[in-house]
């Protein structure tokens, strides 16, 4: 048994490099719950939370689950054998409920640790890798469509991104289609286009506005209404010319299965947060691909670790047709990482090194942590 010394959880201040308009917040800054676990061997594995938007997003904010772990987890995690992941997690199952988010920051530092000490990347904890590069897609998302253009117009002429997804939902329906519409005209073929609503609509909007997206050449649509809707979902997805994606409704295993029972989307959007850890992420990829549901990783727009944490996941499954959107990283204004993400070709690399692969810039992290003496200012969400 290798102990487990002590977890730290520090929050940073990162501003965004324009705002990012959805339809519940707009963001000018990310937090980021940054998780150490120190263990008695000299391991340090990383881990990391962010939500979207504090608390527009869902139950859980940065703040809280810097609570969260500091007064809940620690204790727990204190008597654990760093050498046991799994174990571990199980134990924290038993006495904490929900958390997902926190969950999955301490679970992507035990599984970073174990694999620096095993000298193996964390996908090869997760079963293995079937590919070590990622398709990337950017969200347009400054709400502006001259601006839309000209922004995925300069990203397919670096051959950073060619898949674009547009955050609606905030306008008239119409207004939304057109902006659509007028920037999948100006790329054409040269580039997929898809929305995500983030649960904005109602159901009859949402019939109405599904098909005008596909009229205007629209290749996916995602989350259009509530997550507690999912017969509503299931009504859409019948219908849909173009395939709908969950999102939001997606908490973890059980809700994928219940999504897959009730064909309530083509598509599932993985996310390691949401879903609450890696190993909980691979559950619902396994659920979705018994029941025939195609694949996309998601993001909360993590900053590096958790980025690459997805990456590791993602790394691991056996499609993933519509790729993933792990640009977090590229929307901050301050690297975190002694070493930036691979983006290159319309991709993301996966790193091969022990654990995450990756590193901190520490003197990045101290200048940026809220209680750090020259801290970043911290810009509400919203």
């Amino acid at each position: 048994m290798i102990g487990i010394d002590r977890i730290e959880a520090v929050l940073l201040d990162v501003p965004t490099i324009r705002p990012h308009v959805l339809a519940m917040a707009t963001m000018r800054a990310q937090v980021v719950c940054l998780v150490r676990i120190y263990c008695a061997d000299g391991v340090i594995g990383l881990g990391e939370a962010t939500t979207i938007g504090g608390l527009g997003y869902g139950p859980e904010s940065p703040e809280g689950i810097k609570l969260a772990i500091d007064t809940y987890f620690a204790p727990i995690i204190a008597a654990c054998d760093a050498t046991r992941p799994a174990a571990a997690m199980a134990r924290l199952a038993r006495h904490i409920v929900g958390n997902h988010f926190a969950k999955c920051a301490v679970e992507t530092a035990l599984l970073d640790a174990q694999g620096q000490r095993l000298g193996v990347p964390v996908s090869e904890l997760l079963g293995g890798r079937l590919r070590d590069r990622l398709p990337v897609l950017w969200t347009l998302a400054s709400g502006e469509t001259a601006r839309d253009i000209e922004e995925a117009e300069r990203m397919i002429a670096v051959r950073r991104h060619n898949v674009f997804k547009l955050k609606i939902g905030k306008r008239a329906l119409e207004d939304d289609v057109a902006h659509v519409a007028a920037i999948k005209q100006a790329l054409g073929q040269r580039a997929s286009v898809r929305v995500d609503v983030n649960m904005a609509w109602d159901e009859p909007t949402a019939a109405r506005g599904i098909a005008m997206l596909a009229d205007a050449g629209c290749d996916l649509v995602e989350q259009p209404i509530s997550r507690t809707n999912r017969a509503g979902m299931a009504r859409l997805s019948a219908s849909s010319r173009i395939p709908v994606m969950a999102d939001e409704a997606l908490t973890g295993p059980a809700s994928a299965y219940d999504y897959a029972v009730d064909a309530a989307a083509h598509v599932f959007a993985v996310k390691i947060e949401q879903s609450g850890g890696l190993l909980a992420a691979r559950q619902v990829q396994a659920i979705a691909d018994a029941a025939g549901v195609a694949l996309y990783g998601g993001t909360m727009l993590e900053a590096g670790i958790g980025t690459i944490a997805s990456a590791h996941v993602f790394a691991t499954f056996p499609a993933l047709a519509f790729g993933t959107e792990l640009f977090g990283p590229l929307l901050l204004t301050e690297e975190i990482l002694s070493e930036p993400l691979d983006y290159a070709d319309f991709s993301l690399g996966v790193p091969d090194g022990p654990g995450l692969g990756i590193a901190l810039d520490e003197d990045r992290v101290a200048f940026l942590r809220r209680d750090a003496v020259h801290a970043t200012i911290s810009i509400p969400a919203a």
